[in-house]
């Protein structure tokens, strides 16, 4: 299985002079998971190189045993420090891709035209795609063959609005993931808040938050095992 996982590149947390970029827990989970899983991963990002680390989700509180493996992961780091350029990557060469999240995503990843089309084609090709906690917000332009939103009639999940509101964020994010869904015509659920909640359907897999992280990958995986 040869996995593709998709990085922000962006670092900016709106107006509020604070830094973002993805979350760790959300690549450090997935990645072990895919890794025990035999993968053969891909990092890639929109300007490739080192993409950045929402230093929120390296502080103790947020801190797992996944993401201290990671970072005492040489090859991992290393990995990590040069990710592909999103526009040389081609779904022919991959089984499925995945989208951590971290608030960075919504700006540069859910606007991105290579990512848009990526996941088009991932669709086209009948290939499975995941997506955790913000990442489902990148899906906000991705269309189906026929033209209609990818999420449209579909059940998903996705980073709630208590949630966003919890950290604070609300009026700072370009939009709100579970609006944003629900806008697009997806059939929306959700588990409790900061709870582990990952929906199915087809090919589409989503996970509502970062304690989704690892459930989303092993349902992803289980695409291949089934």
């Amino acid at each position: 299985m040869k996995v593709l996982i998709v990085l922000t590149s962006h670092d900016v947390l709106g107006n509020t002079g604070r830094k973002t970029g993805f979350w760790l827990e959300e690549l450090a989970a997935p990645y072990y998971a895919f890794k025990s899983a035999g993968a053969e991963i891909t990092l890639a990002s929109p300007k490739g190189g080192n993409p950045p680390l929402d230093p929120k989700s390296n502080e103790s509180d947020f801190q797992t045993e996944q993401t201290h493996r990671f970072e005492a992961d040489a090859e991992a780091m290393a990995q990590l420090a040069s990710t592909v350029r999103l526009d040389s990557v081609s779904q022919s060469d991959f089984d499925t891709v995945f989208y951590p999240g971290g608030h960075g995503p919504l700006w540069d990843l859910a606007e991105d035209k290579d990512s848009v089309a990526l996941i088009e084609s991932f669709v086209a090709a009948n290939k499975p795609v995941a997506f955790v906690c913000h990442a489902p917000g990148v899906l906000r332009h991705v269309k189906t063959p026929a033209g209609k939103p990818l999420v449209e009639g579909k059940k998903v999940t996705g980073f709630t609005n208590t949630e966003e509101e919890a950290v604070g964020l609300t009026n700072v994010v370009p939009f709100l993931v579970e609006d944003e869904l629900i806008a697009k015509g997806g059939i929306y659920s959700k588990g409790e808040d900061w709870s582990s909640y990952v929906v199915r359907d087809g090919l589409l897999i989503t996970g509502q938050n970062p304690t989704s992280s690892q459930a989303t990958a092993e349902l992803l995986i289980k695409q291949f095992t089934q």
